[in-house]
């Protein structure tokens, strides 16, 4: 494996950390209308509250390891996708002003509008995500120079948009498996069967998704193909997904949660490999797709980066595993807070 394959691998990591990590707190921004009352919605915040913002070190990290490693295909995707990341800056910046401004009053009012921004902060944001990856998968208009040939309504074609409602989906799922560890008694009973919404939403968009990627992108088929061992993650994928349902009828929660996150996993693996060895597709021409080859920085930067990543990727996994192993368990409610 050279340093151009390392680094692939490595940004692939990232994706699949932030993915699961921040998969469930989206979730839970998702479900938060579903709610009853504000008790339940103080719980359902609660209990992401010491987390969220340390899960989304994996999309920094990620961001800024593209951006050393392949900067042609970092420049590339943020000019192509301006405008669908202003969107998702907005969401993620008023997500957070959303969960800190609800409870610094006690109107009704008030926190009603900011529990509604919540929730179309993090679904917009979810969309956005999956949506991205779906324009990715399908191709953008780009020339021999990687300078982006289209408009933003462009990318709002059918296929990328499935990707989205698939990847809010399986966030609902993820979200309230989450929830069902964290919560007690009615919240629980409640949590449990939008488990069994999302579930059922995730099998039909995942259902959806595997006939028109097979149909529509033919570097799909051709991957599966051309590495036999990949039909392993496939079955891998599959298993895990319908071992989602198979804990929740056993009452093991917490395997349920491992399923969600090893399912999710094998969708992030699937994709890098279907896109592989490209970064970004040409839908104009194959010879103008970036590649881990000629969008990547010198063998030197990647090298330094490879130490640097080496020294500081074990930081980020200890502040990961400490910070949810501190706050594991049930949510206690205090006076103070969200």
């Amino acid at each position: 494996m050279d340093l151009n394959h390392l680094w692939f691998l490595l940004l692939g990591v990232l994706l699949a950390g932030y993915a699961i990590l921040d998969g469930y707190d989206l979730g839970v921004g998702i479900l938060h209308p579903a709610a009853r009352d504000d008790r339940e919605r103080r719980i359902m915040i609660h209990s992401i509250g010491p987390l969220w913002d340390g899960n989304e070190v994996w999309l920094v990290t990620f961001g800024g390891a593209l951006f050393a490693a392949f900067p042609s295909a970092y420049a590339t995707v943020f000019s192509s996708f301006y405008v669908a990341f202003m969107l998702l800056l907005f969401a993620l910046i008023f997500r957070a002003v959303s969960l800190e401004f609800r409870g610094k009053r006690e109107s009704p009012a008030w926190r009603r509008f900011w529990d509604w921004g919540f929730f179309g902060a993090s679904t917009l944001a979810t969309f956005l995500f999956g949506a991205a990856v779906g324009n990715v998968l399908a191709g953008i208009p780009i020339d021999a120079e990687g300078v982006f040939r289209g408009t933003f309504t462009g990318m709002l074609r059918p296929y990328p948009i499935l990707l989205g409602l698939l990847t809010v989906s399986f966030a609902m799922m993820h979200g309230a498996i989450y929830l069902y560890l964290k919560t007690e008694e009615e919240l629980q009973e409640l949590v449990h069967r939008w488990i069994w919404r999302g579930f059922g939403f995730s099998l039909v968009c995942c259902t959806l998704a595997t006939v028109f990627t097979l149909l529509w992108i033919p570097d799909a088929a051709h991957s599966l193909r051309e590495h036999g061992w990949a039909w392993i993650a496939v079955v891998a994928t599959l298993l895990a997904f319908a071992n989602v349902p198979r804990a929740l009828f056993l009452r093991r929660p917490f395997y349920a949660f491992i399923s969600s996150l090893a399912a999710i996993a094998g969708l992030v693996f699937l994709f890098s490999l279907t896109l592989y060895p490209n970064l970004v597709i040409s839908s104009l021409a194959p010879g103008y797709s970036l590649n881990i080859y000629n969008a990547a920085s010198s063998q030197k930067t990647l090298r330094v980066m490879a130490v640097i990543a080496a020294i500081g990727m074990p930081f980020v996994l200890a502040y990961t595993a400490a910070i949810h192993w501190t706050f594991r368990g049930k949510v206690e409610l205090s006076d103070h807070g969200y």
